[in-house]
């Protein structure tokens, strides 16, 4: 079921610009060169990716490779 949304001709309010974060096409075609590697996990953080994964039908090896690169990213700028 849907229900109907009413927009009414209130004011908005504080409203501020948010900066393009989306990647370019160039960016996302981009392959980037990938490491083998052998980490141990927690159970707890190794079921957490699983099951989220299993949600998005995704690798949980790929969302924490972009939570990593996200995180090296931040604290190289």
């Amino acid at each position: 079921m849907t229900s109907k949304i009413n927009y009414t001709n209130e004011p908005m309010g504080k409203v501020r610009a948010v900066k393009d974060f989306l990647p370019t096409p160039d960016q996302l075609a981009f392959k980037e060169e990938k490491v083998k590697v052998t980490i141990s996990l927690s159970r707890t953080s190794l079921d957490f990716f699983k099951a989220h994964a299993s949600r998005h039908h995704t690798a949980y090896q790929k969302m924490i490779r972009n939570l990593l690169d996200a995180y090296a990213e931040q604290h190289t700028k």
